[in-house]
């Protein structure tokens, strides 16, 4: 792997030098977009929507819509509104892991202990470990200041960068039930099937077949040979009667463990 980031971490006095890498790499297959008649490969040009010529890059500048006006910002602008540039993660505080929604996580990095950092490293993740907590800290990351959480994953410590409370859209706009349209006795009828589903979650047990099957027709396909389309399965059917459905559910999950 190749590290993108150079740093240390910041643990009250203690300085721990460290690099950080990708954690994850993903699954999608790289398709080349082509011309259906001859195979070309796709160019895409940026045009004057004015002119329709293709414009250089050196001739764009980038603009923000205000009030119906474009601002146009210059580099100098950016730097003015960057974050101090350290190479830090400051942490602030600690917490319990559960205490945070899923919905701000966004991208893992791990973390590897430069020569000199080691034992640091070491004492920081064992102590990740044995409080059972996760670090909040900010760092710096290709101009943009970045919230972040520390926590430990096997022997490593992962970093993952998190939302800021205000890239969170409200909820308020949507049309959700009430709590009241649940009856008691589907609820409890839902609980029984969610006791009977429950089981220690194991990431391995699931793949991204989607790639898998498309990657064995592009092999198929080269090889002259072609594969049956499978016919679509409807899955949503409107019925109100909620405690047949939850009662077939049952006794479909009890068969399958018998």
């Amino acid at each position: 792997m190749r590290s993108i980031w150079t740093g240390s971490i910041g643990f009250g006095l203690v300085n721990i030098p460290v690099k950080l890498y990708s954690a994850v790499a993903g699954s999608d297959l790289d398709l080349d977009m082509l011309d259906k008649k001859d195979h070309a490969h796709i160019k895409f040009k940026r045009v004057n929507e004015n002119t329709g010529k293709e414009v250089a890059w050196s001739n764009i500048v980038k603009a923000y819509d205000y009030n119906g006006k474009y601002v146009i910002l210059g580099e100098e602008d950016f730097a003015k509104a960057s974050p101090e540039k350290t190479k830090n993660i400051d942490i602030f505080q600690f917490f319990k892991l559960e205490e945070i929604d899923t919905v701000y996580f966004e991208t893992p990095y791990y973390l590897e202990p430069e020569k000199n950092g080691v034992r640091a490293y070491a004492l920081l993740r064992e102590a990740l470990k044995k409080s059972g907590m996760a670090a909040l800290g900010s760092f710096v990351l290709r101009n943009k200041e970045h919230l972040a959480i520390l926590k430990t994953r096997e022997d490593a410590i992962v970093l993952n960068t998190i939302r800021f409370e205000e890239e969170i859209r409200d909820t308020s706009d949507l049309k959700l039930p009430a709590s009241s349209s649940a009856k008691a006795n589907e609820i409890k009828m839902a609980m029984a099937l969610i006791g009977d589903m429950t089981e220690a979650f194991d990431i391995k047990k699931y793949k991204d077949n989607y790639t898998a099957e498309l990657l064995k027709l592009i092999k198929a396909k080269a090889r002259g040979k072609t594969i049956k389309q499978p016919t679509m399965r409807v899955v949503h059917r409107q019925t109100d009667d909620l405690m047949g459905q939850l009662k077939a559910s049952l006794s479909k999950k009890q068969k399958k463990a018998s």
